[in-house]
């Protein structure tokens, strides 16, 4: 099978993805776009209009048909990392780490990052987790690894939590969710993102740390927002609450499907014009 891709070539392309003091220094401006990427046709179309592309461990749930994250493994997000950032020129690429691969110990979070970073060129690696994870967020990032935070709703702990529900929609909710974001910016992250949390948190956590705060599903007043790629062109049925719908791409993609089957059964398709004829005689 082949198939043209206009467009989209990533044949010397030069690198100049955005930096961690780059993204450092939008703190407080022009609010920082993120998106999530798992291959690189989507990177390339993502890249120009977006300052951050997250290759998030979501990627288990929107390819791969999983109920959660937890069922992917680090190979899986080389694979897609690697590719990610054979189509991002100028954002930053952030690879998820995924469960199980740095929670043992800062020894094994180092380990599994350093093949990450290698392995793929992305600028940094994203790990969930506050005040119990701040002492390997320190070890990495004085071994030179980026880190990007991730607090309040963490999809890794779904178990733990017994679902997907908001936090900190009472106020003696917040402290212990401000408590990580602190610990995690002391450690030395460069960037946090806060998930599912009420609004005026997600304001407050941006307010009171000097890093930036990118917001899903967390307050517009944070110093960017991140949303999963499919899930804001319409690509699902089901569509959490801090979801907007920016298309209706999956209705889209069925239409076509349902004309090429029509076609295909009317023998409409392929026309005349997408057949090869019989090379001229030179006789």
């Amino acid at each position: 099978m082949s198939t043209t891709r206009k467009n989209v070539s990533v044949d010397a392309r030069p690198k100049r993805q955005a930096t961690v003091k780059q993204i450092r220094a939008m703190k407080g401006g022009t609010p920082i776009v993120c998106l999530t990427a798992y291959v690189t046709p989507m990177a390339v179309r993502l890249d120009k209009h977006c300052d951050l592309l997250l290759v998030g461990d979501s990627v288990g749930m929107v390819l791969y048909g999983m109920d959660s994250t937890l069922g992917v493994d680090l190979d899986m997000m080389i694979r897609h990392g690697r590719a990610v950032c054979k189509g991002a020129e100028k954002a930053m690429v952030v690879i998820d780490m995924p469960f199980g691969s740095y929670e043992e110990s800062k020894e094994q979070a180092f380990r599994n990052a350093a093949r990450v970073l290698s392995e793929t060129g992305a600028g940094a690696v994203k790990l969930e987790g506050g005040v119990e994870m701040a002492e390997t967020v320190e070890f990495l990032t004085r071994r030179g690894v980026p880190v990007f935070g991730h607090v309040g709703l963490m999809p890794q702990s779904v178990n733990s939590y017994g679902g997907y529900g908001a936090h900190g929609r009472k106020v003696d909710e917040w402290q212990p969710i401000l408590d990580d974001a602190k610990a995690i910016e002391a450690a030395g992250a460069f960037a946090v993102v806060v998930e599912g949390v009420a609004e005026p948190l997600g304001r407050k956590v941006t307010e009171e740390l000097s890093i930036p705060v990118i917001g899903i599903g967390a307050s517009n007043q944070c110093d960017g927002q991140i949303l999963v790629t499919e899930d804001m062109m319409g690509l699902f049925t089901i569509n959490p609450k801090f979801v907007k719908r920016f298309a209706e791409i999956g209705d889209n993609i069925e239409t076509a499907i349902e004309s090429y089957a029509n076609e295909v059964r009317s023998r409409k398709f392929p026309a005349e014009e997408h057949t090869y004829k019989m090379a001229k005689s030179n006789s």
